[in-house]
């Protein structure tokens, strides 16, 4: 086969082989772990931190990492990669920094999801709901939590802007660590907890003969009573 080749957007031969050199790589190569819906918990929350002591067990590299996805200001999705703080029956917590393209989106439209992927078990966990900010004095905490250079690179506050020259970014970072070297407590305002309150939770597990096992938690808000509904593949 030859070499795969992106392609312009016309089906031409690079493209095909590009098609089948993406149909030919497998999935769900290895042992599937186990999921019985009937024995899952009336509380979503334990399912989930099972299925992530789980994925720890398993090595899966990062499993605490999820994709947070969001409206844009267009109107468009959009995603990224970001490390689970925190989860428990209130919901789940990531960090984010206000001036930044998620931390404005989540200001103008305060809803979104989460995805987990945890390939080596074949299991996907998927959340959906409203996203409330926590105090300044928790969101301090959770960054004073952080290692000195995540912190200094908070205190840039240019998170996705255009970068002209590296070195910009380089003497930048040396004079936020300077700053935080000098004031050990020092926080940047704009670090936000974030809590995602969740409606929606669908626990996914794979089969090698594609019927997938779904199980999906529901209620239309935080006061009520989880429902559970199977779901088809």
């Amino acid at each position: 086969m030859n070499e795969p080749i992106a392609s312009s957007g016309t089906d031409t031969a690079e493209s095909v082989s590009v098609r089948e050199w993406l149909r030919g790589l497998e999935v769900f190569a290895g042992p599937l772990a186990d999921f019985d819906p009937a024995e899952a918990p009336s509380e979503p929350t334990e399912l989930f931190l099972s299925w992530l002591r789980e994925a720890v067990a398993a090595g899966v590299p990062d499993a605490h990492a999820m994709t947070l996805s969001t409206v844009g200001e267009d109107g468009g999705p959009d995603a990224r990669v970001l490390i689970l703080k925190n989860v428990d029956t209130d919901g789940w917590q990531f960090a984010v920094h206000a001036g930044s393209p998620k931390g404005r989106q989540l200001a103008a439209r305060p809803s979104a999801a989460l995805t987990f992927y945890w390939p080596a078990l074949g299991r996907q966990v998927r959340v959906r709901g409203a996203v409330e900010p926590a105090s300044p004095d928790q969101s301090a905490a959770d960054l004073l939590a952080r290692a000195s250079s995540a912190r200094a690179e908070v205190l840039l506050g240019r998170q996705s802007d255009h970068l002209e020259n590296p070195e910009d970014r380089e003497a930048a970072l040396r004079t936020a660590l300077a700053r935080i070297e000098a004031e050990p407590e020092l926080v940047s305002p704009e670090w936000t907890l974030q809590t995602l309150v969740p409606v929606q939770i669908e626990f996914w597990q794979a089969d090698k003969g594609r019927l997938h096992n779904r199980l999906r938690y529901e209620r239309p808000d935080r006061h009520t009573a989880w429902e559970r509904h199977l779901l088809w593949p």
